[in-house]
């Protein structure tokens, strides 16, 4: 099994920036793609960001050149960098691992972290 925690959520205003971490833990060995999804109240569950063991990095278009994903291998953790926030990206932010368990991919979901934009 894998542990993911999450922290960093909070609220800003709008054109604020805020920072996400997630560090995993237990069965971390042949985990590949980390990355961030977000749940909007009514909507469905939506990729944000994810990023490779080796750093290639995937992004919404909604995100494009506002978020970064990054992450730290050594320390099993992956960041999410947010500037220029918008209401519109109010949402439950959520960690996102997946593992290679030898003739499939298991998927892990953190707890969540909201995230408001608001004046």
């Amino acid at each position: 099994q894998v542990q993911l925690v999450e922290s960093g959520g909070g609220s800003v205003q709008p054109g604020g920036s805020l920072r996400l971490s997630c560090a995993a833990s237990g069965s971390i060995f042949r985990i590949n793609v980390m990355g961030w999804y977000r749940q909007a109240p009514g909507k469905e569950r939506e990729l944000v960001a994810a990023i490779t063991r080796r750093g290639n990095t995937n992004y919404a278009d909604s995100v494009k050149g506002r978020f970064a994903i990054s992450r730290d291998n050594a320390k099993n953790t992956v960041y999410l960098e947010m500037n220029s926030l918008k209401p519109e990206d109010t949402a439950v932010y959520y960690c996102n691992a997946q593992r290679w368990v030898g003739v499939t991919w298991a998927t892990y979901w953190g707890q969540g972290t909201q995230v408001t934009v608001s004046s």
